[in-house]
């Protein structure tokens, strides 16, 4: 019987919090701590929580809440944690509180209440080279920079995170390279601004393999273009320098995708909203990218019922949409967040009209992606596989980030197992995903 001491590990909210959650896990596991799936099993439980949007912060209050119902022994840590009288206003009896990125405050919290065991040998006690993952085996998070520059008038991310700080170029391709290493066939870029990666450290350049490489997007994404897996690229702000990777996705080197939260089309809302690049002429640099790389899938999210949005700035927001033909499109209704200046805007949109833009919104790119994915029928097209059972498999393309865009499912096959890249033929489409079968030539 094991004994190391157990941490139990809830971890809410978006990928840069899955990545924080890992290097906590990761740190944890390196001091003998042994990670468990359950509040019966652990001696304490960690809580990472999200505090962008009230629905998120209620969750997790939610989740803490239970963590002591079932453990009673709790931490909490992540964006919530910067705002702590939230917290133990609702759940006094919590252990201690730490903010977003505070893994030394958190681990030296859990050393605190729950000392490491002292028969743990580092010798045998191994962790992974490329650490504790929370995703599967074949895919990975690769965070490339903390904190924002940004102050988007309905968001808080930065007054939790800081201000953007890029991490050097060299540490993230070696912790590139480890991943691959490890068995990892795609590799997705993260950060809350991922163009603006270098800008803080003037783009200082690094090392890589005895090699200088330039600390901007372009130089990240040509190394990591080299590492022979998919490479794709999430929040993009659609800076003028954007358009130089393009060619990269055009030549095959990194997957051509762009994830850009473009929030709105309206002049009006978008200076309301304070959002960055707002006066780019989107709809002309969306019909070039598509003249390089006409492989390219654009994804991006939305704000519908932002205060004092009109029935024309919703009307400007649909031809956008219609105009654009993105390929994958989120969108939310705008819900008030504490803390955030929005809040002090006046023309609140009335629930009710929110919902009644939201369901118009989806109604109009839901026939958008219907069209586009029809058009991909009888083409042969690359699927990475996620996972396999008795019934077939599931993948995605390069069109397909994981847990946020379509699928693509196959029929049985017997070489198909998570991880495999297979080439298939598309057999037929629907709203959001594909059906396939492998190509068998």
């Amino acid at each position: 019987m094991s004994s190391s001491q157990k941490v139990g590990f809830v971890s809410l909210g978006c990928p840069k919090a899955l990545v924080d959650s890992e290097r906590i896990l990761t740190q944890l596991r390196m001091e003998g701590y042994e990670i468990v799936p359950s509040y019966d099993q652990a001696d304490i439980v960690v809580v990472n929580t999200c505090g962008f949007i009230d629905s998120a912060k209620q969750e997790s209050l939610d989740t803490i809440g239970e963590a002591l119902n079932e453990n009673g022994r709790v931490l909490v840590t992540g964006c919530m944690g910067a705002q702590a009288e939230d917290i133990t206003a609702a759940h006094p009896q919590v252990l201690g509180i730490s903010g977003p990125q505070a893994y030394e405050q958190v681990v030296a919290q859990v050393h605190q209440h729950l000392p490491p065991s002292k028969s743990h040998d580092p010798y045998v006690d191994l962790v992974p080279s490329q650490g504790v993952k929370l995703t599967p085996r074949h895919y990975a998070y690769l965070k490339i920079s903390e904190g924002c520059n940004h102050r988007c008038s309905f968001c808080i991310i930065p007054s939790m995170r800081g201000k953007l700080v890029s991490r050097p170029v060299g540490e993230v391709l070696e912790e590139a390279e480890r991943l691959v290493e490890a068995g990892v066939r795609e590799l997705l870029v993260i950060s809350q601004d991922t163009s603006a990666y270098g800008v803080d450290s003037k783009y200082l350049t690094g090392f890589w393999n005895g090699r200088p490489i330039k600390a901007d997007l372009q130089g990240l994404c040509e190394a990591l273009g080299e590492l022979g897996v998919w490479v794709r690229l999430h929040y993009v702000y659609p800076y003028p320098h954007v358009d130089r990777i393009i060619p990269l996705m055009a030549d095959g080197r990194i997957l051509p995708y762009l994830d850009i939260p473009f929030q709105h089309a309206s002049p009006t809302v978008l200076k309301a909203m304070r959002r960055p690049a707002a006066a780019e002429n989107t709809l002309l640099r969306i019909q070039q990218w598509r003249q390089q790389c006409p492989e390219l899938t654009l994804r991006s999210t939305f704000i519908v019922g932002f205060p004092g949005e009109t029935d024309e700035d919703f009307d400007i927001l649909l031809d956008f949409l219609a105009e654009a033909q993105l390929d994958r499109v989120g969108c939310f209704e705008y819900s008030p967040v504490d803390g955030a200046r929005a809040n002090d805007l006046t023309d609140h949109v009335p629930d009710s009209l929110k919902r009644e833009r939201w369901e118009r919104f989806m109604a109009v790119q839901q026939e958008i992606s219907r069209d586009k994915l029809a058009t991909k029928v009888g083409q042969r097209i690359d699927v990475l596989i996620d996972s396999v059972d008795e019934e077939g498999a599931i993948g995605r393309s390069s069109a397909d980030a994981p847990e946020i865009d379509g699928v693509v499912y196959l029929a049985s096959h017997p070489s198909l197992a998570p991880g495999n890249l297979v080439e298939v033929v598309v057999q037929d489409s629907d709203d959001y995903d594909l059906q396939a079968s492998v190509s068998i030539s």
